[in-house]
């Protein structure tokens, strides 16, 4: 791709040398950014698209990344460099392990999100404590190789490598916040994962007192960590901090959550969802209703695992005048005969395939969450882990669709909420405005250019 740059730009220089020269002057340095997103493929293809629009801007990015996604970025032509995250495993055993992991604790997804801070919750957390002291071996070495310009990291966790590097070398550096706007806490909104209400301020406090003492061990023990390398210690429930710099959300403005003590845009700044490109999709032809609405129905690569779910929707589906694509992932071979009107495949390409359909069923992964509202398609969220929850609760009290739960409906239920989706004018109306609204700004061309204002401001 760079090379293919190059080409370009020989081609439509001016032919004669003194304008060549003139333009030559007036080029702005190149400089070198970092981009180093959490290991999951929605961080991973967000932080691709930032890392394009900073390559049209001049610079020259790269990624720092788990090894199993190193293939990831540099088949989008970008530089990566590896950073073990975990006791190094082949790629295969270490997406198995994920697998088995999520599939592990399906059990836990019939469970309130307060109810999952004692399984879930808690196993994660100490797994992420163990990337950023996996990471602290690599990440100092491959900073020090790379000397980027600025620093951009996507996780919920503090990587001291980051910091200490930025603060020596008196370079910025950036934190993306790619799930709900909630991780950068405040006393009005709800606590991040609890999926509270906003103005439920009962299950707010009961989420925090009991995730902070469920949470405590693996806290005091990632306190000690930061001792060790440094840093000052993080109250407790805090894993990571604002950048003094600059901290990118993906979060869309219109489901924002009214703040307590609001983000100066000097450091904060919101980018209205930022959806990546995809290949183009074609609507494949159905046995049964091709002149009817079309669904799109996905629990991501992980969610997928849930197949008795899967199954359950699909014949409840079968029996409307609809169609429907469902992504099952691996697990395509555990399907048998199906209605006319669904077709299963274990991916679609998401954000060419949602603005061809009517309504989705997904399980609020942030991707999902916001390129349903980028290109104003009603949503019916079933979550079941992470940010999914406070996002099905955000869907619904902002009237953009509906919170279902996972597995308490029955086949009328889902129909009727499915038809609602369809027919519900109020919220075509709310969809259509912000949608217009986030395409109106384009995420990555306006996280490019203010990664690219960084490069020019002094850091003391």
């Amino acid at each position: 791709m760079a090379r293919t740059a190059v080409k370009k730009a020989k081609k439509s220089a001016p032919t004669k040398k003194a304008p060549a020269k003139k333009a030559a002057a007036k080029e702005k340095p190149k400089k070198v950014i970092a981009l180093f997103p959490e290991a999951a493929f929605g961080p991973a293809l967000n932080s691709v698209g930032i890392g394009q629009a900073l390559k049209k801007l001049g610079h020259k990015v790269v990624f720092l990344s788990d090894p199993g996604f190193l293939d990831v970025y540099r088949g989008y032509g970008f530089e990566a460099y590896p950073v073990n995250l975990s006791e190094p495993l082949p790629p295969e055993e270490m997406a198995k392990f994920w697998i088995d992991f999520i599939n592990g604790h399906i059990p836990n997804f019939r469970k309130s999100p307060y109810e999952q801070i004692d399984n879930y919750v808690k196993d994660c957390w100490g797994m992420i404590v163990e990337t950023a002291k996996w990471a602290e071996k690599d990440l100092p070495g491959v900073l020090d190789m790379v000397k980027p310009d600025v620093v951009c990291v996507d996780n919920v966790i503090l990587f001291p490598a980051i910091k200490r590097y930025a603060k020596q070398n008196k370079k910025p550096w950036v934190r993306i916040i790619s799930c709900s706007e909630n991780e950068i806490e405040d006393p009005d909104i709800p606590p991040h994962l609890s999926g509270c209400g906003a103005k439920d301020k009962k299950c707010h406090a009961a989420y925090r007192k009991h995730f902070n003492k469920t949470i405590k061990p693996i806290h005091d023990d990632f306190n000690a960590f930061l001792k060790s390398v440094g840093e000052k210690k993080y109250p407790i429930g805090q894993f990571f901090e604002a950048s003094p710099h600059m901290n990118i959300l993906l979060y869309p403005s219109a489901v924002k959550f009214k703040r307590k003590h609001k983000l100066s845009p000097k450091q904060f700044q919101y980018l209205e969802g930022c959806v990546r490109k995809d290949k183009p999709f074609e609507v494949p032809k159905f046995k049964a209703n091709n002149d009817k609405p079309l669904l799109y129905v996905s629990f991501g690569s992980l969610g997928s695992g849930d197949t008795d779910l899967l199954k359950r929707l699909i014949a409840s589906i079968g029996k409307m005048p609809v169609r429907a694509l469902v992504n099952v992932g691996d697990y395509k071979d555990q399907y048998g005969s199906l209605p006319k009107n669904v077709i299963i495949d274990g991916w679609f390409p998401q954000p060419s395939v949602i603005p061809k359909v009517d309504a989705v069923i997904h399980h609020g992964g942030n991707n999902s969450f916001t390129e349903c509202l980028y290109f104003g398609k009603p949503a019916i969220i079933m979550p079941y882990v992470w940010d999914g929850h406070d996002n099905a609760t955000r869907v619904q009290e902002t009237g953009h669709g509906f919170k279902m739960d996972r597995y308490d409906w029955t086949d009328e239920e889902m129909q009727d909420k499915i038809m609602q989706m369809l027919t519900d004018k109020k919220m075509k109306a709310k969809l259509k405005k912000t949608s217009k609204s986030m395409r109106a700004k384009h995420g990555p061309t306006k996280a490019a250019k203010v990664i690219d204002g960084l490069t020019r401001r002094k850091i003391a």
